[in-house]
């Protein structure tokens, strides 16, 4: 008998152990903060929950960085991190925020946008807590996120979700989803106030052009694309073919489903003047057929299970030995942000917008990710935000 609860007293101790060690990392992962380093062009830094006062306090308020051209032009916001396990998103959107100079017009960009899900993960999944970007000054830490925002956060789940205003059903999970609360409600769930103060910016600020940057699994069709409304369909379709006839990047475009309520592509274009685009990278981390969901998986997206897949055309972008590196995935983002901008100008040259020091899709591959950031030791304080 005491031989037995000398087992049960060493597995609760075991238990209590595994315990604590998981909950510290899990808790370092939601409060470890990623510096961003100001660029030259950053004009003003507010805070999301400026737009929408019921996020001022909670994990879902964010900072929005402007970047104001000295000469009077077109609006463009950047949405990265919608999903925070679509890191290519992120990466990108810091590259433009640390380097452009904006000539005419204003850059709006949210790095973060779902700092919810940014501090969320899914270990059950076996994703990495953190992936690093190597730079000329080391190496560049982020977090790993997560799809949906954490249940910290937003809590309970509906049984169905129900969007507003259109009352459409959606699964449960899509609640704490930034791509399916468009366009959002001031007394809404947490995620519904994100996407509301989204759309008070683009009001408010009469944004001419919205890009909500993301990654999608190389077996989903809806992937390597920009997706596109009705109104925004001819600058996406003119971006697409320009930048496959100069840079030779296979990037289709998506009409926007008008039946599929609360996406960003969708609903930024019914409930106000901007003109939404949404950009799908390959990202082979998130295919389900693949070996574990390792840190290398992530940035070279190499792996043998989707290379045979690949051979019995069972993908939806190209795919060899060299896998989707990461390079590639962010290279493109900043490629066909760039031609939107250039197409939208030449479209609409009263509200032309001219940017400056940002690299495109060949200067990434060459470069590597970690040559655009600033090392932000030798930053000014005042230039450093956290998110």
């Amino acid at each position: 008998m005491a031989r037995e609860w000398r087992i049960k007293f060493i597995l609760i101790i075991v238990i209590v152990l595994i315990m604590i060690i998981s909950g510290t990392q899990l808790y370092n992962h939601r409060h470890y903060n990623m510096p961003v380093v100001a660029g030259p062009g950053v004009t003003k830094v507010i805070n999301l929950s400026e737009y929408s006062k019921g996020l001022k306090g909670t994990m879902g308020d964010t900072n929005v960085f402007f970047l104001q051209g000295k000469e009077e032009g077109g609006k463009m916001l950047i949405l990265a991190n919608t999903h925070s396990n679509e890191p290519a998103a992120l990466l990108a959107a810091l590259i433009v925020l640390e380097n452009a100079i904006v000539d005419k017009g204003t850059l709006i960009i949210i790095p973060h946008f779902n700092n919810s899900a940014g501090r969320n993960t899914r270990p059950g999944d076996g994703y990495p807590l953190y992936f690093e970007i190597p730079t000329a000054w080391g190496s560049k830490k982020f977090r790993m996120g997560n799809r949906d925002a954490s249940p910290l956060d937003q809590w309970p789940d509906p049984d169905v979700y129900i969007h507003y205003p259109d009352r459409q059903l959606l699964s449960y999970i899509d609640a704490r989803n930034t791509n399916r609360t468009w366009p959002g409600r001031l007394s809404g769930p947490l995620m519904e106030r994100v996407t509301y103060g989204a759309m008070q910016i683009m009001r408010e600020e009469k944004v001419d052009m919205a890009i909500d940057a993301h990654g999608a699994e190389t077996m989903f069709p809806v992937t390597n694309c920009i997706v596109a409304p009705e109104k925004s369909m001819r600058i996406a379709t003119m971006a697409s073919l320009t930048v496959k006839a100069r840079e030779g990047l296979d990037n289709h475009v998506e009409p926007s489903p008008s039946g599929f309520r609360g996406l960003s592509h969708r609903e930024i274009g019914d409930y106000s003047d901007t003109m939404p685009f949404l950009l799908e990278a390959p990202l082979p981390f998130l295919d389900q057929p693949t070996g574990p969901k390792t840190v290398g998986l992530l940035l070279d997206g190499k792996d043998p299970f989707l290379l045979s897949l690949s051979k019995k055309k069972k993908l939806f972008v190209p795919y060899d030995e060299t896998g989707w590196p990461m390079e590639k995935r962010v290279g493109q983002h900043c490629s066909v942000i760039l031609e939107l901008v250039r197409q939208f100008s030449r479209k609409f040259p009263d509200k032309a917008i001219k940017l400056q020091n940002v690299p495109r899709y060949a200067e990434v591959v060459k470069n590597g990710i970690g040559y655009y950031y600033q090392y932000p030791a030798e930053a000014d304080k005042k230039d450093i935000y956290y998110n």
